[in-house]
C-alpha cells in the first residue's frame, strides 16, 4: 500500500479549483470554519461536510437548510434536535454514535441542554455549500413546501 504524506490540493487547469480526480483529505486542524469538504475547499460539487460544535446550554436560531438534506452524525455529547409535526413541537434527544436526518426546507433548532458538557457533530448536506435560512418560529412544512 502506498502512503502519500503531505499531499496537498493540486490547483485545476484554472489554477484555483483543486483537481477532482483525486481522493483529498482535510486535517481536523485544518477546516475552513466549520467547513471539512466543500466547494471551496476540495472542489466537491454536491456535498458540504463539516464539524460544529455547540457549547453547555446553547441553543441555534430556528432554521432551514433549503433544498439540502442535512445528515448528522453525533460525535459527542448529548443534543436535541426540535421541529413542529403540525400540532407541537418535537424534541429528538441523541447521544454519541446517532445519526439524525433533517429533510430539506424542515425548520428546525438543535439544543445542547448540558450545562457542563459540549456537543460536537459531524454534518453532510446534499449541496457543495451549506445552507441556513433563519425563520422565525417552527412550523410544519406541507407538502407544497411552505407553513
Amino acid at each position: 500500500m502506498n502512503v502519500l504524506e503531505g499531499v496537498e490540493n493540486t490547483p485545476g487547469d484554472d489554477g484555483d479549483a483543486p483537481l477532482n480526480n483525486r481522493v483529498r483529505l482535510v486535517r481536523s486542524d485544518e477546516l475552513d470554519g466549520y467547513a471539512a469538504l466543500s466547494g471551496g475547499t476540495v472542489g466537491s460539487r454536491n456535498l458540504w461536510m463539516g464539524r460544529v460544535e455547540h457549547p453547555p446550554l446553547s441553543t441555534t436560531d430556528n432554521h432551514h437548510h433549503g433544498a439540502s438534506e442535512a445528515g448528522i452524525y453525533v460525535v459527542s455529547g448529548h443534543p436535541v434536535f426540535v421541529f413542529h409535526d403540525g400540532t407541537q413541537e418535537v424534541r429528538i434527544a441523541a447521544g454519541p454514535g446517532d445519526f439524525v436526518l433533517v429533510p430539506p426546507f424542515v425548520p428546525h433548532r438543535e439544543e445542547n441542554p448540558s450545562s457542563d458538557e459540549h456537543v460536537v457533530v459531524v454534518i453532510a448536506r446534499t449541496t457543495q455549500e451549506p445552507i441556513k435560512v433563519s425563520v422565525p418560529e417552527l412550523y410544519q412544512l406541507t407538502e407544497a413546501g411552505t407553513p
